[in-house]
Protein backbone atom coordinates (compact mmCIF):
# COMPACT_ATOMS: atom_id res chain seq x y z
CA UNK A 1 0.00 0.00 0.00
CA UNK A 2 2.61 2.56 1.05
CA UNK A 3 5.02 1.30 -2.09
CA UNK A 4 2.09 1.73 -4.27
CA UNK A 5 1.05 5.18 -2.99
CA UNK A 6 5.15 6.20 -3.74
CA UNK A 7 5.21 4.96 -6.99
CA UNK A 8 1.75 7.43 -7.72
CA UNK A 9 3.52 10.19 -6.80
CA UNK A 10 6.67 9.78 -8.99
CA UNK A 11 6.97 12.09 -11.31
CA UNK A 12 8.88 12.39 -14.35
CA UNK A 13 8.71 15.78 -14.74
CA UNK A 14 9.91 16.78 -11.97
CA UNK A 15 12.96 14.20 -11.89
CA UNK A 16 13.67 15.71 -15.21
CA UNK A 17 13.30 18.85 -13.35
CA UNK A 18 16.34 17.79 -10.50
CA UNK A 19 18.24 15.94 -13.20
CA UNK A 20 19.00 19.25 -14.74
CA UNK A 21 19.59 21.52 -11.89
CA UNK A 22 21.94 18.95 -10.57
CA UNK A 23 23.64 18.69 -13.79
CA UNK A 24 23.81 22.66 -14.07
CA UNK A 25 25.23 22.43 -10.41
CA UNK A 26 27.75 20.35 -10.91
CA UNK A 27 28.70 21.77 -14.78
CA UNK A 28 28.79 25.61 -13.44
CA UNK A 29 28.89 25.16 -9.86
CA UNK A 30 26.19 27.67 -9.75
CA UNK A 31 24.05 27.28 -6.57
CA UNK A 32 21.31 24.54 -6.30
CA UNK A 33 18.88 27.30 -4.75
CA UNK A 34 19.18 30.05 -7.00
CA UNK A 35 18.43 27.68 -10.00
CA UNK A 36 15.91 25.47 -8.08
CA UNK A 37 13.49 27.65 -6.28
CA UNK A 38 12.54 29.59 -9.05
CA UNK A 39 11.98 26.87 -11.52
CA UNK A 40 9.87 24.97 -9.19
CA UNK A 41 7.39 28.40 -8.75
CA UNK A 42 7.09 28.42 -12.28
CA UNK A 43 6.00 25.28 -12.29
CA UNK A 44 3.35 26.32 -10.11
CA UNK A 45 4.34 25.04 -6.55
CA UNK A 46 3.52 27.63 -3.76
CA UNK A 47 6.29 30.06 -2.92
CA UNK A 48 6.48 28.88 0.44
CA UNK A 49 5.96 25.19 -0.26
CA UNK A 50 8.81 25.67 -3.15
CA UNK A 51 11.49 27.32 -0.62
CA UNK A 52 10.68 24.81 2.47
CA UNK A 53 11.20 21.63 -0.39
CA UNK A 54 14.23 23.52 -1.97
CA UNK A 55 15.77 24.41 1.96
CA UNK A 56 14.96 20.25 2.29
CA UNK A 57 17.05 19.35 -0.87
CA UNK A 58 19.26 21.52 -0.53
CA UNK A 59 20.55 19.77 3.06
CA UNK A 60 20.15 16.38 1.19
CA UNK A 61 22.80 17.55 -1.39
CA UNK A 62 25.18 19.75 0.86
CA UNK A 63 25.80 16.62 3.07
CA UNK A 64 27.26 14.77 0.88
CA UNK A 65 29.43 17.71 -0.48
CA UNK A 66 30.36 18.28 3.50
CA UNK A 67 31.02 14.57 4.17
CA UNK A 68 33.52 14.70 1.37
CA UNK A 69 35.51 18.09 2.20
CA UNK A 70 35.57 16.63 5.53
CA UNK A 71 37.12 14.24 4.89
CA UNK A 72 39.59 15.80 2.82
CA UNK A 73 40.18 18.48 4.89
CA UNK A 74 39.17 21.37 2.95
CA UNK A 75 37.41 22.93 5.37
CA UNK A 76 38.22 25.93 7.94
CA UNK A 77 36.07 25.25 11.58
CA UNK A 78 36.62 28.45 13.00
CA UNK A 79 34.76 30.05 10.44
CA UNK A 80 32.07 27.59 9.65
CA UNK A 81 31.20 27.53 13.45
CA UNK A 82 31.30 31.58 13.84
CA UNK A 83 29.30 31.89 10.83
CA UNK A 84 26.74 28.99 11.93
CA UNK A 85 26.64 31.15 15.39
CA UNK A 86 24.48 33.74 14.07
CA UNK A 87 22.92 32.14 10.24
CA UNK A 88 21.64 29.09 11.99
CA UNK A 89 19.03 30.91 14.84
CA UNK A 90 18.54 33.59 12.19
CA UNK A 91 17.69 31.23 9.44
CA UNK A 92 15.21 29.36 11.92
CA UNK A 93 13.48 32.63 12.61
CA UNK A 94 13.37 33.09 8.87
CA UNK A 95 11.33 30.18 8.55
CA UNK A 96 8.91 30.62 10.90
CA UNK A 97 8.61 34.76 9.47
CA UNK A 98 7.06 32.64 6.60
CA UNK A 99 4.77 30.39 9.09
CA UNK A 100 4.03 34.32 10.89
CA UNK A 101 3.05 35.45 6.88
CA UNK A 102 0.95 32.39 6.02
CA UNK A 103 -0.91 33.10 9.46
CA UNK A 104 -1.36 36.94 9.55
CA UNK A 105 -1.39 37.82 5.92
CA UNK A 106 -3.95 37.64 3.33
CA UNK A 107 -1.36 37.84 0.65
CA UNK A 108 1.55 35.61 1.94
CA UNK A 109 2.40 33.29 -0.80
CA UNK A 110 2.64 37.01 -2.89
CA UNK A 111 4.46 38.46 -0.25
CA UNK A 112 7.52 35.72 -0.37
CA UNK A 113 7.31 35.60 -4.06
CA UNK A 114 8.71 39.08 -3.76
CA UNK A 115 11.26 38.63 -1.22
CA UNK A 116 12.05 35.74 -3.67
CA UNK A 117 12.90 37.75 -6.22
CA UNK A 118 14.35 40.32 -4.21
CA UNK A 119 16.79 37.59 -3.19
CA UNK A 120 16.82 35.62 -6.67
CA UNK A 121 18.23 39.44 -8.26
CA UNK A 122 20.69 39.81 -5.91
CA UNK A 123 22.33 36.57 -5.63
CA UNK A 124 22.65 36.94 -9.35
CA UNK A 125 23.69 40.05 -9.40
CA UNK A 126 26.56 38.99 -6.83
CA UNK A 127 27.49 36.04 -9.27
CA UNK A 128 27.66 38.24 -11.95
CA UNK A 129 30.39 40.78 -10.21
CA UNK A 130 31.88 38.11 -8.78
CA UNK A 131 32.57 36.74 -12.36
CA UNK A 132 33.15 40.03 -14.61
CA UNK A 133 34.71 41.94 -11.50
CA UNK A 134 35.95 40.50 -8.41
CA UNK A 135 38.34 37.84 -10.17
CA UNK A 136 40.36 40.71 -11.94
CA UNK A 137 40.63 43.19 -9.40
CA UNK A 138 41.36 42.72 -5.08
CA UNK A 139 38.72 44.77 -4.63
CA UNK A 140 39.16 43.65 -0.22
CA UNK A 141 42.61 45.97 -1.04
CA UNK A 142 40.54 49.03 -2.91
CA UNK A 143 38.08 49.17 -0.21
CA UNK A 144 40.53 49.09 2.48
CA UNK A 145 39.46 46.10 3.94
CA UNK A 146 42.15 43.26 5.91
CA UNK A 147 41.00 40.01 6.01
CA UNK A 148 41.92 37.73 8.62
CA UNK A 149 43.22 34.56 9.48
CA UNK A 150 40.78 33.84 12.33
CA UNK A 151 37.17 35.00 12.38
CA UNK A 152 35.85 37.90 14.89
CA UNK A 153 33.18 35.78 15.93
CA UNK A 154 30.32 39.13 16.82
CA UNK A 155 31.32 40.73 13.21
CA UNK A 156 31.17 37.64 11.55
CA UNK A 157 28.14 35.96 13.26
CA UNK A 158 25.74 39.50 13.22
CA UNK A 159 26.72 39.15 9.47
CA UNK A 160 25.83 35.50 9.16
CA UNK A 161 22.71 36.91 10.94
CA UNK A 162 21.44 38.82 8.66
CA UNK A 163 22.00 36.57 5.78
CA UNK A 164 20.85 33.74 7.33
CA UNK A 165 17.23 35.14 8.03
CA UNK A 166 16.86 35.85 4.42
CA UNK A 167 17.80 32.24 3.14
CA UNK A 168 15.41 30.84 5.53
CA UNK A 169 12.64 33.22 4.50
CA UNK A 170 14.00 32.30 0.60
CA UNK A 171 16.22 29.49 0.73
CA UNK A 172 18.18 31.73 -1.45
CA UNK A 173 21.88 32.83 -0.67
CA UNK A 174 23.04 29.96 1.35
CA UNK A 175 25.88 29.65 -1.19
CA UNK A 176 26.33 32.58 -3.34
CA UNK A 177 25.68 35.21 -0.47
CA UNK A 178 27.82 33.52 2.18
CA UNK A 179 30.87 32.60 -0.07
CA UNK A 180 31.28 36.66 -0.64
CA UNK A 181 31.38 37.27 2.97
CA UNK A 182 33.87 34.86 2.99
CA UNK A 183 35.96 36.33 0.17
CA UNK A 184 36.06 39.92 1.53
CA UNK A 185 36.56 38.61 5.47
CA UNK A 186 39.12 35.59 5.33
CA UNK A 187 42.46 34.65 4.61
CA UNK A 188 41.04 30.94 3.53
CA UNK A 189 42.63 29.33 0.14
CA UNK A 190 40.24 28.42 -2.55
CA UNK A 191 40.12 24.87 -1.61
CA UNK A 192 38.83 25.91 1.93
CA UNK A 193 36.80 28.64 1.48
CA UNK A 194 34.57 26.70 -0.60
CA UNK A 195 34.86 23.83 1.54
CA UNK A 196 33.72 26.02 4.36
CA UNK A 197 31.17 27.48 2.14
CA UNK A 198 29.60 24.56 1.65
CA UNK A 199 29.64 23.07 5.58
CA UNK A 200 28.60 26.47 7.16
CA UNK A 201 25.59 26.23 4.49
CA UNK A 202 24.93 22.62 5.47
CA UNK A 203 24.36 23.67 9.51
CA UNK A 204 21.86 26.67 8.09
CA UNK A 205 19.65 25.02 5.28
CA UNK A 206 19.61 21.83 7.70
CA UNK A 207 18.32 23.48 10.94
CA UNK A 208 15.79 25.87 8.43
CA UNK A 209 14.45 22.97 7.10
CA UNK A 210 13.31 21.60 10.47
CA UNK A 211 11.40 24.46 10.68
CA UNK A 212 9.81 24.07 7.93
CA UNK A 213 9.16 20.44 8.14
CA UNK A 214 7.40 21.62 11.03
CA UNK A 215 5.23 24.36 9.58
CA UNK A 216 4.20 22.40 6.92
CA UNK A 217 5.89 24.14 4.11
CA UNK A 218 7.79 20.74 2.65
CA UNK A 219 6.60 18.83 -0.10
CA UNK A 220 8.46 15.33 0.75
CA UNK A 221 6.90 13.60 -2.06
CA UNK A 222 8.72 16.53 -5.08
CA UNK A 223 11.51 16.34 -2.96
CA UNK A 224 11.84 12.61 -3.34
CA UNK A 225 11.62 12.90 -6.95
CA UNK A 226 14.14 16.05 -7.20
CA UNK A 227 16.87 13.98 -5.21
CA UNK A 228 15.88 10.99 -8.18
CA UNK A 229 17.52 12.86 -10.76
CA UNK A 230 19.94 15.71 -9.29
CA UNK A 231 22.27 12.66 -8.05
CA UNK A 232 23.17 11.37 -11.85
CA UNK A 233 22.79 14.59 -12.87
CA UNK A 234 25.48 16.33 -10.41
CA UNK A 235 27.82 13.28 -11.29
CA UNK A 236 27.21 14.06 -14.97
CA UNK A 237 27.82 17.44 -14.70
CA UNK A 238 30.85 17.24 -12.63
CA UNK A 239 32.52 14.66 -14.96
CA UNK A 240 32.08 17.14 -17.93
CA UNK A 241 33.13 20.07 -16.34
CA UNK A 242 36.71 20.06 -17.42
CA UNK A 243 35.96 19.33 -20.69
CA UNK A 244 33.39 22.02 -21.01
CA UNK A 245 34.03 26.29 -20.75
CA UNK A 246 31.87 26.81 -17.93
CA UNK A 247 32.24 30.12 -17.57
CA UNK A 248 29.56 31.30 -20.61
CA UNK A 249 27.09 28.81 -19.49
CA UNK A 250 27.36 30.49 -15.29
CA UNK A 251 27.32 33.61 -16.70
CA UNK A 252 23.90 32.76 -18.84
CA UNK A 253 22.76 30.94 -15.80
CA UNK A 254 22.96 34.31 -13.50
CA UNK A 255 21.59 36.16 -16.36
CA UNK A 256 18.27 34.18 -16.40
CA UNK A 257 18.13 34.07 -12.29
CA UNK A 258 18.01 37.86 -12.31
CA UNK A 259 15.22 37.88 -15.37
CA UNK A 260 13.67 35.52 -12.89
CA UNK A 261 13.93 37.38 -10.05
CA UNK A 262 12.52 40.38 -11.66
CA UNK A 263 9.52 38.75 -13.20
CA UNK A 264 8.43 37.93 -9.75
CA UNK A 265 9.00 41.48 -8.82
CA UNK A 266 6.90 42.88 -11.62
CA UNK A 267 4.44 40.46 -12.22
Amino acid sequence: MIETEWLAQFQWTRVLVGLGVGFLVGLTGVGGGVLLAPVLVFLGIQPSVAVGTDMLYGTLTKSVATARNIAHRRLDWPWTLALATGSVPAGVAGSFCVHWLRMHHADAEGVILKALGVVLAFAALVSLLSELVLKRYDVAALLDWTPTRWPNRVKVGLAGAAIGFVVGLTSVGSGSLFALLLLFTSRLDAQKLVGTDIAHATLLVAAASVAHLDIGTVDLALAANLLCGSIPGVLAGTALMPRVPSRPLKLMICALVLAAGVKMLVG
